[in-house]
Parts: structure tokens; sequence; C-alpha cells
């Protein structure tokens, strides 16, 4: 399983956000700078990142963008999974009485306990971790 520069990038918009959060709304054109990511390419995922209440907007001139929610109640997993759906390494995970073998398959336990691990990770870990992460290495604000 790969996750995807959707998935990826996603997770730095909103960790871009929990950083730089004054209060303001933060303009996505001040994101796309310093993530050095394709502004065009960032509105599409902001889209779907607000219809899913992650974060609220404003037009205009002081416009742009806010988490919903303090950075502790956003986790790694929350995010991936909007941009990428499940974490499952094998599909028939994600759908079970879809294979013809599931019940002599050996093998789905092993996929089964890396998805499991994968979800241990990701749904442990928060943006606040994150937040604190970036601050505790002292790298320069640009690089997420």
């Amino acid at each position: 399983m790969k996750i995807s520069t959707k998935g990826r990038y996603a997770l730095r918009l909103m960790l871009d956000l929990a950083i730089n959060n004054t209060g303001e709304y933060i303009p996505i054109k001040r994101i796309a700078e310093r993530q050095e990511i394709s502004e065009k390419y960032l509105e599409q995922i902001i889209t779907q990142i607000s219809r899913a209440g992650y974060v609220k907007s404003v037009r205009g001139s002081q416009g742009g963008y806010q988490l919903t929610k303090p950075p502790e109640e956003y986790t790694v997993g929350m995010i991936l999974r909007l941009m990428e759906g499940e974490l499952s390494p094998v599909a028939c995970l994600d759908e079970p009485g879809n294979c013809e073998r599931a019940d002599r398959c050996v093998t789905v336990e092993v996929w089964q306990e890396i998805k499991e691990a994968i979800e241990n990770v990701v749904n442990n870990i928060t943006l606040a971790d994150l937040v604190r992460r970036y601050h505790e290495k002292g790298t320069c604000e640009y690089y997420i």
C-alpha cells in the first residue's frame, strides 16, 4: 500500500493550518507557497477536506481556511482515510465475503495484521503530536 500525493499533501495542508494557527484565516496561496505545492492541486484537496467539515473557510481579501476543531481532535488516520479510503493492504479486507478463498486462506491473517499495525499507528498520532514533533525538530517552517 502506498499513500498517494493527495493523501500526503492533505496531511501537510492540515499540519500547516495547525502550525500556523493565529486565529486568522490562512489563504490557500500562502499554504501552497510554504509547502511548494501547486495552488490548483491544493484547491482540489481542500475542497474535499472542507466538505468533510475538517476546515472552515471565508471568502474575500481576508479569507482563507482554519481547522474546525483543535489539532488534538484530528488523527493522521482520519485525514488519510478521507483522501485514500480504507488503508487496507489488500482489497479482500475491505469487502469480506467477496473472496471465494476466504474460508481457507492463510495469508489473509497476515494482511489483517498489517492493516491493524497501520491503523494502530495512524489512529494514535494527532495533528497536535505532529505540531510538537515539528517544534522539537526546530526545522525550517517550510519543511513539513
